[in-house]
């Protein structure tokens, strides 16, 4: 259902709004196909006529799709199931991207040579046909009824222009059908990874980004995301295996090491994110220090993993290395929470913090002169070697099915094994009966407690397994990145991984969560690994952020329902209201005494 309540004041009518957009959203696609600078000194050589390239495709995807939800507001067969919820917001949003693309690029064209003469006539035709279409968007009714009793500004009526209502029920499909489509879900969603980080050069990263956010938003506003989140909930064994299915082919997608190490360093943050998830999402408890139960497990793993400058000098096979880096982040997990988890909150907060403060400054003093022999000190434990599993060589390329699997490969594809390993404890966690309580405990201690829930014993059991989990991760790390020593594990830096990140992935993706703390690392990761130039500026942006997303999304980027109803209004009470009783009620009442 839709209003005649445009976000601005601009008199047009629907009819005719939807025609000029339709019309800008096709100049901007054919502004792409034009020449946007004669110089190929700009990355991504958009001096071709009739061959779009670097920011011209991004400019292409976001007018195409513009195009096409407009088009779908006519009502057209064949392209009405691209709005099962809101028709003209998710049109507005594509728009808005449509123009930040192409506005982004003239801006980046303008900067890096020198002035605006740079910019060829296709970059102008794009940029007008993008601003018609949002000017034009803009006076297509809202999807959502204003309120009648307010006076809302221009900014309200803008914001509440982007709302949408739910879809509907979807029609019935055969079970091939909802499983072919969860199938090319996941497939789209590994082809845009998979292009995020293919990208060469930081002007096509933001210009990726800006798309992905428009687009995304767009696509949840017109009700596809609710349509298949309500797939992925009905097939959830389906929607596992269909995940680890597109994971497990993206190493055989990149011919870069490079990118392949970003996808390796990204499952190893992500896995470690997901067991702090089990600390902080589900348990409720605030860990500061977490990232020292990966150093745990680095460090126990690199000690007897034959590293020439290990003091201890043995060799276990890497099954045992695992097991000794998760028995020992095990061991310091119960150790650490054994005493200090009958505190609650920022007391917690504060002792878990001085617990990953210890640990680095421990591990530094173990180096022979101020301290024992263990861990070299500040110099950590390099040249630990490569694994060699059943013969399978890690540290050298493998040919397979006729793809080249490099090092970084080889080691993303065992880190995938991990990652499933621990989504499935996850998962378990959270729908046993000791996962509920974990809830009951994070929602209030008190309460659980006089239920008969025992809270320390509990809490305790989700420290240690959180603690386990990192330590899993941290055996694999050792490996990858060669050498472990005390720096990589701070509780903030600009170089990921810290407790400031791993928590700041944990809030951003959806705390008690599976796929958001994935999510989240993935983001915290790629970002500033594909931009380089904002590595002095992490942790303002990374405040930014949780500031911006505390305003606007508190129940984080995948939010399940509790969090939604928790921090967004529903329109529903949460106190009935206090109604006196009539007499007539009052005596019903006595006699029913």
């Amino acid at each position: 259902m839709t209003t005649q309540n445009a976000p601005t004041s601009l008199a047009l009518p629907t009819a005719a709004a939807r025609i000029a957009t339709t019309a800008g959203a096709a100049i901007a696609l054919i502004g792409t196909f034009l020449a946007w600078t004669w110089t190929d000194e700009f990355p991504g050589d958009l001096t071709v006529t009739g061959y779009p390239g670097g920011l011209q495709v991004l400019a292409l995807i976001c007018a195409a799709l513009t195009l096409l939800f407009a088009l779908s507001g006519y009502g057209i067969k064949g392209l009405r199931w691209l709005t099962p919820g809101g028709t003209n917001s998710p049109t507005r949003l594509l728009a808005l991207g449509t123009l930040g693309v192409v506005g982004y690029s003239i801006g980046a064209i303008t900067v890096k040579l020198g002035g605006a003469v740079n910019l060829e006539p296709g970059a102008w035709v794009s940029g007008i046909g993008a601003l018609i279409a949002v000017i034009a968007s803009l006076q297509l009714p809202s999807d959502l009824p204003l309120d009648k009793d307010s006076s809302p500004n221009a900014w309200e009526r803008f914001r509440d222009s982007l709302r949408a209502p739910a879809p509907g029920r979807a029609k019935d499909l055969p079970a091939w059908a909802e499983i072919l489509i969860i199938a090319v879900a996941f497939g789209i969603g590994l082809h845009i990874f998979t292009y995020g980080i293919d990208t060469e050069y930081a002007e096509l990263f933001i210009g990726f980004m800006i798309t992905v956010a428009f687009g995304f938003t767009a696509v949840s506003r017109a009700g596809l995301i609710a349509r298949i989140t309500a797939l992925t909930t009905k097939h959830r064994n389906v929607t596992l295996a269909a995940a680890l299915v597109a994971a497990f082919c993206f190493p055989f997608t990149q011919q870069n090491e490079q990118y392949a190490l970003i996808g390796a360093n990204i499952l190893i943050f992500a896995t470690v994110a997901l067991g702090l998830n089990v600390v902080v999402g589900l348990a409720g408890l605030l860990d500061l220090g977490y990232v020292a139960f990966l150093g745990v497990g680095a460090y126990a793993a690199a000690l007897v993993s034959g590293s020439p400058m290990s003091p201890i000098g043995v060799q276990f096979p890497f099954w045992a290395a695992v097991l000794t880096g998760a028995a020992a982040s095990l061991v310091f997990g119960v150790v650490i929470g054994a005493p200090t988890l009958r505190l609650r909150g920022d007391y917690l907060a504060i002792v878990t913090l001085g617990f990953g403060e210890i640990f680095r400054l421990t591990v530094n003093a173990l180096n022979g002169v101020s301290g024992p022999d263990v861990t070299n000190g500040s110099q950590g434990i390099p040249s630990i070697p490569d694994l060699n599993i059943l013969g399978f060589d890690f540290g050298i390329s493998h040919d397979i099915g006729g793809f080249t699997l490099g090092r970084s490969a080889n080691y993303y594809l065992l880190m995938l094994v991990f990652t499933g390993v621990v989504v499935m404890v996850f998962r378990r966690s959270n729908e046993s009966r000791i996962g509920r309580a974990w809830v009951a405990i994070r929602e209030d201690e008190t309460a659980a407690t006089a239920m008969g829930i025992n809270a320390f014993r509990l809490k305790l059991l989700a420290f240690a397994l959180g603690a386990t989990l990192a330590g899993l991760a941290g055996t694999v790390q050792a490996h990858v990145s060669y050498t472990v020593t005390p720096e990589q594990y701070q509780f903030a830096g600009s170089v990921p991984p810290n407790s400031a990140f791993l928590l700041a992935a944990v809030i951003l993706g959806g705390m008690g969560t599976l796929s958001g703390p994935l999510v989240g690392a993935a983001l915290l990761y790629l970002i500033p690994a594909k931009l380089q130039f904002m590595q002095d500026y992490q942790l303002f942006l990374f405040g930014l952020a949780l500031i911006l997303l505390m305003r606007f999304r508190p129940e984080g980027l995948v939010a399940d329902r509790r969090k939604q109803l928790e921090f967004h209004e529903t329109g529903q009470l949460d106190v009935p209201p206090d109604v006196p009783l009539t007499d007539t009620a009052a005596g019903t009442t006595k006699a029913g005494a």
